[in-house]
C-alpha cells in the first residue's frame, strides 16, 4: 500500500530542474536543425515528465510504468525522440520505486521490466547512433539508480528497526521501574495497614461491654485490614523477581540522606547537603520516592561525571517539596533524560506518581541539574494541584 507524499521542496527543486534541463535540450535541439514547424509536443512532453517526477512519491509504480509506456510508444511513432533528458527522467523515477518499495514486492520487479522496456525501445528508436558502448552505459546507469535506491531502503529499514528496538527497550524499562516502585511502595503500604490493624484492636480491647455496635465495627475493620495485608504480600509475591528481596528491610527516608550522602562521598563525590524549612512528617511513599530521586540523581553523576562536586538541596515549603542535585561536572557524552538508562525514567515515573515536577539537563556553564517538586496540599485537601 502506497503512501501519501505531499511534494515537498526538493520534489519541487528536481521537477522543476528536469522540466529546465528538458527544455533547453529540445530547443537546443530544434534551433540547431532549424525546426519551426513541427507540433511542441516536446513541451507537453517535458512539462508531463516534470509532473510525474514531482508527484513520483505518491505512487512510485504507478508513475514509473505511466512514464515508461508512454516514453516507449512515443519512441516507436516518432522514432528519433530519445533525448537525454527522458532517461534520467527514468533513472530519478526508477530510482524513487527501488527506495520506496521492499525489493521482492511485484512492483520493484515490474518497475526494473518497463525500465527494461524503455532502454530497449530507446535504442531501437535511435539505433543508428546508439551502439554497444551507449546500451552498456545505459544499463550501468539504470543499475546504479537501482542499486542506490536499494541501499536507501535498507537505510531506511534498519532505522526503523533501531527506533523500534528503542522503544521496545524503553517500554520494558518503564515496566521495570514501575514494578520497582510497587514492590517498594508495599512495604510502606502494608506497614500502614498493620498499625491500623493494631490501633483498631487496640481500640476494641478498651470498649465497655454494652458498646457491641462500635465492637463489631472495630472487628470488621481488624478483619478487613488483615484481609489487604495478605493480599498485598500475595501481589508482591507476583512483582518479586529476585528471591534474594525478602522486602523486610526497612524502606529509607530523607532522614536516612545523611548515611547516603556519606557513602556517595567514600566513592569520591564532594557532596554538599543543605536542608532548608522545617522538616514536618510526610506519607511514607512520597519520603521513599524523594530519597529514591536523589539517589539515582547521585549515581548518574558518578557515572557519567566522574569526581565531581554536587550540591543536593532539599527544600521543606508549606506546599511542596523540592529537590535538587546540581553537580559541576562534564557528563561523558551523557546530554539528558532521552540518553540516559533507567534512573531517570524511575525518576519521572515517581513524580508522576505523586503529581509532581521533575526538569533534568545540562547547565548552560557545565555541569547537570535534577529538579524534582512534589506537591504536599494534596495529601491535605484530596486535590490535585493545578498544572
Amino acid at each position: 500500500m502506497s503512501r501519501r507524499f505531499p511534494p515537498t521542496a526538493v520534489d519541487w527543486l528536481i521537477a522543476a530542474v528536469m522540466a529546465v534541463f528538458g527544455l533547453a535540450e529540445e530547443l537546443s535541439e530544434r534551433t540547431s536543425a532549424f525546426d519551426h514547424e513541427q507540433s511542441p509536443w516536446w513541451l507537453i512532453a517535458v512539462l508531463a515528465a516534470a509532473a510525474l517526477v514531482l508527484v513520483r512519491r505518491r505512487a512510485p509504480f504507478t508513475v514509473l510504468t505511466v512514464y515508461s509506456l508512454a516514453s516507449a510508444a512515443s519512441f516507436a511513432y516518432f522514432g528519433d525522440l530519445a533525448a537525454a533528458w527522458q532517461f534520467y527522467t527514468q533513472l530519478i523515477l526508477l530510482f524513487t520505486l527501488v527506495s520506496e518499495v521492499p525489493p521482492r514486492d511485484p512492483r520493484t520487479v515490474g518497475g526494473l521490466v518497463v525500465t527494461g522496456l524503455f532502454i530497449g525501445s530507446m535504442m531501437l528508436a535511435v539505433d543508428q547512433h546508439f551502439g554497444p558502448g551507449d546500451m552498456a552505459v545505459a544499463v550501468v546507469m539504470a543499475s546504479i539508480a537501482g542499486g542506490t535506491g536499494l541501499a536507501v531502503w535498507r537505510h531506511r529499514q534498519v532505522a526503523l528497526q533501531a527506533r523500534e528496538h528503542g522503544e521496545l527497550l524503553a517500554r520494558e524499562a518503564v515496566a521495570e521501574e514501575r514494578t520497582r516502585i510497587a514492590r517498594e511502595l508495599h512495604d510502606v503500604v502494608a506497614h500502614s495497614v498493620s498499625v491500623m490493624v493494631m490501633q483498631a484492636g487496640a481500640a476494641r480491647l478498651m470498649l465497655r461491654p454494652d458498646q457491641l455496635v462500635e465492637r463489631e465495627t472495630l472487628t470488621v475493620v481488624e478483619e478487613a485490614g488483615r484481609e489487604a495485608v495478605e493480599e498485598l504480600r500475595r501481589m508482591l509475591g507476583l512483582l518479586r523477581t529476585d528471591s534474594s528481596e525478602d522486602g523486610l528491610a526497612p524502606q529509607p527516608s530523607l532522614a536516612r540522606l545523611e548515611d547516603l550522602v556519606e557513602q556517595v562521598r567514600a566513592a569520591g563525590l564532594e557532596v554538599e547537603l543543605t536542608v532548608r524549612g522545617e522538616a514536618r512528617p510526610l506519607p511514607a511513599g512520597l519520603e521513599l520516592s524523594a530519597y529514591r530521586i536523589i539517589q539515582e540523581a547521585l549515581t548518574n553523576t558518578l557515572k557519567h561525571a566522574g569526581p565531581a562536586r554536587v550540591t543536593v538541596t532539599v527544600s521543606h515549603l508549606p506546599r511542596t517539596l523540592n529537590l535538587e542535585v546540581v553537580d559541576d561536572g562534564p557528563r561523558n557524552g551523557h546530554v539528558g533524560p532521552q540518553g540516559a538508562g533507567h534512573g531517570l525514567i524511575g525518576m519521572r515515573e515517581r513524580v508522576a506518581l505523586f503529581h509532581g515536577r521533575l526538569a533534568t539537563g545540562p547547565l548552560p556553564a557545565g555541569g547537570y541539574s535534577v529538579s524534582a517538586s512534589f506537591p504536599l496540599a494534596m495529601r491535605v485537601s484530596g486535590e490535585r494541584p493545578a498544572d
